[in-house]
């Protein structure tokens, strides 16, 4: 199997030998005309977003995210509207949005953390006035937990034109003496999706008015994402199990999901087989499969070895059993194939489990069976993921009992 890198090389964005019919690669370089005219040291327009880094924390760099152009301005920081969009378009969206940049202390009390705040708050992003120093320079950037930026300034001066209105249920989450969890789920639970929850986390308008602080935008992803299915958790586990075996599938940017769920208690094991080539296995010569595992008491240790992917599969499985109003033994295999050449964020993988919770699953009345069905869609043998499974290879009551017709 050619990798990924040496593909590129070949195809040199023409032939499409990854199988897209655009390249995401390309994509970047798309956008710069779009952009061009508006990379100059003043901005006016409305600011969808913050962001907050971690390098030299606590001391980090902080700003809005503003698009510049008028294109997807609605949807350009909603990734639960994102599913199904083509690589190369979320690649030139997301490379419209400006960055701006300036150091904060993350316990500072200032003007500039203040309008920050209402960014994040925001019902509707709000129009801002901006003063750079300096014209911005268009370098997209990637990660493998936050969705992709374009060009970054430093902030000199920053001012929000007119109101900024603010949902009820929001300004009493973050008006309220609560912990983070609790506002947080209490946000979530009023309707407001987890992105938005960790928007506000990480502007520092949550918890305790006394220990409120900014929180970088990377860790602000995972820690929203892990208090909303902990919440969860706690609810499902009062629920009775399922009766068969449930698989659900999805596939979406080169990514590829099995969700399978299992009679009996609370417990989870994520799979990620990362296929040579992507930008996390460049150097590879075979498929690395890394598992993660949670008990039913849950995790006293970070999930290191899979990060942000672990906790955004772990929300969708829990949101996919309240829905059901069951609980269940899940594992859920993940694999990442050539064309995942732009890492997009860990919001694929949430929007990903949920779409294929979505999309209905089949039942089968053995593991066997269910098991069977799941390797005709998978690339590796089930071996390699049995190997380093807890769950799969243990055996339950349930599985010598067959289900109630």
């Amino acid at each position: 199997m050619v990798s990924t890198a040496r593909l590129c090389i070949i195809c040199k964005g023409a032939r499409m030998l990854c199988g897209l019919r655009t390249c995401p690669l390309l994509s970047r370089f798309n956008v710069r005309p779009k952009i061009q005219k508006n990379l100059k040291e003043d901005f006016f327009g409305p600011s969808t977003s913050v962001f907050i880094g971690r390098f030299g924390y606590p001391d980090v760099f902080t700003g809005p995210l503003a698009p510049m152009t008028t294109d997807h301005t609605d949807i350009i920081d909603k990734p639960s509207t994102w599913f199904g969009t083509p690589y190369q378009d979320l690649v030139e969206m997301r490379s419209t949005i400006l960055r701006t940049k300036e150091p904060t202390n993350i316990f500072a009390r200032n003007r500039t953390v203040d309008q920050l705040q209402e960014i994040a708050l925001a019902k509707k992003a709000p129009d801002v006035e901006m003063t750079l120093k300096g014209k911005p320079v268009y370098r997209v950037s990637f990660s493998d937990v936050s969705q992709p930026m374009g060009p970054s300034a430093n902030l000199k001066t920053l001012d929000i034109a007119g109101n900024v209105r603010i949902s009820r249920h929001v300004d009493k989450a973050v008006s309220d003496e609560l912990t983070a969890r609790e506002s947080g789920y209490m946000l979530y639970s009023k309707g407001e999706d987890v992105y938005k929850v960790s928007t506000i986390l990480s502007s520092g308008s949550l918890g305790m008015p006394e220990r409120r602080k900014l929180v970088p935008t990377r860790w602000s992803i995972t820690a929203s994402q892990t208090l909303v299915a902990n919440e969860i958790i706690k609810e499902i586990k009062d629920y009775p199990s399922v009766n068969d075996y449930m698989v659900f599938t999805s596939e979406y940017l080169d990514n590829h999901y099995e969700v399978l769920l299992m009679p009996g208690a609370w417990e989870f094991e994520n799979f990620e087989a990362w296929a040579p080539g992507t930008p996390w296995s460049m150097n590879a010569k075979n498929t690395e499969v890394l598992a993660e595992y949670e008990p039913y008491r849950g995790r006293t240790k970070y999930a290191d070895l899979q990060g942000g992917g672990f906790y955004a599969s772990r929300l969708a499985v829990t949101e996919g059993l309240k829905a059901l109003r069951r609980q269940a033994r899940v594992v859920v295999f993940r694999e990442v194939h050539e064309g995942y050449v732009i890492p997009l964020g860990v919001w694929q993988v949430l929007e990903n489990v949920r779409n294929a919770f979505r999309s209905g699953g089949s039942k089968f009345v053995t593991k066997e069976e269910a098991l069977k069905d799941i390797e005709t869609r998978l690339r590796l043998p089930l071996t390699d993921y049995e190997r380093q499974s807890v769950i799969l290879r243990r055996k339950t009551l349930a599985d010598f009992i067959a289900p109630a017709s």
